[in-house]
């Protein structure tokens, strides 16, 4: 197989691993990386493309022909912006790719890093799940080929980071704890991205992949 990637949010966490697991796989041809700065990633299958606008496609267009996969892990973290910039950055910036890339490619799969707790009904208290839900129902009315959510419940790097924020801090202090409350509360980065690689690739049973999905998915590999 040939498969054309495009990806978002790959200098992040969850989405550098999925870029590996991407040029790792004999199965795929090419990797678009839409990035805001320029990376020293060099490969023969990464195509990296600098995008100055996440709201504003028009130059890369042609890009968007024959795309296989979409791998959305672009995002922010909760009051690390103001809650207008929140909201731009988490529906209409992958709403904005997904438009653009189903004018080109409408039988290509759409893969969505979301949350834990998106709420599809859009009336939850809290932005960040409303946003969540928003934004998963703005992607499953485009109807690609297929479409997939992740959400994620508090991921655990593997890899020791600074920490964005003070609960963040904590939770990875209390990982051990948290891990023994079940497999609806926690995943690491590296059981995340190979699920969203594996569904991607793959397809899944469920369009909508709760964090107790991605933890079965990962024992029965």
């Amino acid at each position: 197989m040939n498969k054309k990637i495009v990806i978002t949010g790959s200098t992040g966490m969850v989405g550098g691993i999925v870029l590996e697991l991407c040029l790792q796989s004999s199965e795929i041809s090419e990797v678009i990386a839409l990035v805001r700065r320029s990376t020293p990633k060099a490969h023969p299958k990464y195509k990296e493309v600098i995008v100055e606008d996440f709201l504003h496609y028009d130059p890369y267009i042609h890009l968007f022909k024959g795309v296989d996969i979409v791998f959305y892990c672009l995002g922010v973290y909760t009051g690390a912006v103001p809650a207008e910039e929140f909201r731009k950055i988490n529906v209409d910036y992958p709403l904005t790719l997904a438009k653009t890339i189903h004018s080109q490619s409408p039988n290509s799969t759409f893969c969505l890093l979301s949350g834990q707790g998106a709420d599809n009904t859009e009336k939850s208290k809290m932005q960040f799940a409303r946003d969540k839900g928003a934004i998963e129902n703005e992607l499953i009315a485009l109807n690609f080929k297929s479409f997939y959510s992740f959400r994620p419940g508090y991921i655990y790097p593997t890899t020791k980071r600074k920490e964005p924020n003070l609960f963040y801090k904590i939770s990875r202090l209390l990982y051990p704890v948290i891990k023994l409350l079940g497999s609806s509360m926690s995943i690491t980065d590296q059981q995340l991205a190979a699920t969203i690689f594996t569904v991607g690739m793959n397809g899944y049973s469920k369009s909508i992949i709760e964090n107790k999905d991605m933890i079965d998915l990962n024992n029965k590999r």
